[in-house]
């Protein structure tokens, strides 16, 4: 199986680059940006750098080095488009390292229901790679992919008191279908591949001490531990259609890690864990660092191009 053609053609595939991403908020609740999946979040933010660094599924194992970008613009309260370009160094054994740009991706996303009292939030959108902008050197396919999803975000502030300390916890998660521009490809052997469709799905886990502190208890805790959102995510892939040359193995990650939030950004940082062979060897790393454009400045480039009110103000401020 050639693992170009999931990693590359499918721009969702669990070893593709990882992306830098929104957040969103809900009343009390922060959802914020994860680094293995998207979320349901629609603001004005650019993620820069991106950095991750792991050992992709091929046999033998390359190494492989990620760098990417992410801005965020709100066209609309509830509709935002995001561009995301990735620098990638590919080193195998035996031969010299290839490195370049990786196809571009946009992403358009559209908030379409909020319900402040359950915490819930859901997204709809659709991710294009674009086909032909990346360098062939290390990988990026010719053709297009095209991947509809859906997103959603679930806090539990509103679980009864008797469970007060479950409130904090929240779960986001997406599905999509990813399916190519062009259902054939030459393989890295010249033969030609049928490129596949490709389910993407995904999830969190967090556990928010912001949540904690401004909307169950202050405990008294550092500073530094009540900006804290320890979470795990898992970031899978799995062929359904058009399959014959890559196989149905679901390939994937488990990421967990810990987020700080600060006042107009936010770091996060998380091990890479392959669920599987095919997904890669060994343990790689994700670092982000993410700005809040609404925050820093919102009465300019961090409102919507077609807002009717400033940008409100994040909770704890």
């Amino acid at each position: 199986m050639s693992t170009r053609i999931l990693r590359a053609a499918l721009c969702a595939a669990a070893l593709a680059p990882f992306s830098a991403r929104a957040h969103e908020i809900v009343g009390n609740r922060m959802f914020p940006a994860t680094l293995a999946i998207d979320d349901p979040g629609v603001a004005d933010e650019l993620s820069f750098p991106t950095i991750s660094a792991y050992r992709t599924g091929d046999n033998p194992s390359a190494r492989q080095l990620d760098v990417s970008a992410e801005f965020s613009k709100r066209l609309t309260e509830d509709f935002a488009v995001s561009f995301e370009p990735t620098w990638s160094r590919i080193k195998a054994p035996g031969t010299p390292a290839a490195s370049g740009f990786q196809n571009l991706e946009t992403t358009f996303k559209y908030r379409a229901f909020k319900n402040v009292e359950h915490e819930f939030v859901a997204s709809v959108g659709i991710n294009i790679e674009w086909g032909g902008s990346g360098a062939q050197s290390i990988g990026a396919e010719r053709a297009s992919a095209y991947t509809p999803t859906f997103y959603f975000g679930k806090g539990f502030g509103d679980l009864p008191d008797t469970m007060q300390w479950a409130r904090p916890f929240a779960i986001t998660g997406q599905v999509g279908y990813a399916f190519p521009s062009s259902r054939s490809a030459a393989g890295d052997d010249g033969e030609i591949e049928i490129n596949p469709d490709v389910l993407v799905w995904g999830a969190s886990l967090q556990y928010s001490m912001p949540y904690l502190k401004s909307a169950v208890a202050d405990l008294g805790l550092p500073d530094f531990i009540n900006r804290l959102i320890p979470l795990v995510e898992f970031s899978m892939a799995t062929p359904v259609g058009h399959s014959f040359s890559s196989g149905t193995v679901t390939t994937g990650t488990i990421n967990p890690g810990v987020l700080y939030i600060g006042d107009t950004y936010q770091l996060g940082i998380e091990a890479v864990i392959p669920v599987n062979r095919q997904s890669g060897q060994g343990v790689g790393v994700i670092g982000q660092l993410h700005f809040f454009l609404d925050d820093i400045f919102p009465n300019s480039i961090g409102r919507p191009i077609l807002a009717s009110s400033p940008t409100l103000a994040r909770f704890g401020k």
